[in-house]
């Protein structure tokens, strides 16, 4: 279960405000699911999103 992780731990992952992860999710930047009333997220999705970028960046780097 430890890569099913709350608002409050991806907060703490990201260092963000709770705020700004409540918004995120409902904007649909991060994913995320709602199960009895609480988003979860799963920190794999995360993990993979920042490798996402930065393959992005070193791309436009090497373009």
């Amino acid at each position: 279960m430890d890569d099913i992780l709350s608002i409050r731990e991806v907060s703490e992952f990201l260092k963000v405000k709770e705020q700004t992860v409540y918004r995120l999710v409902q904007q649909g930047k991060l994913p995320g699911v709602k199960i009895g009333g609480q988003w979860k997220i799963k920190k794999s999705h995360l993990d993979k999103m920042f490798d996402d970028a930065l393959a992005d960046t070193v791309d436009k780097m090497m373009s």
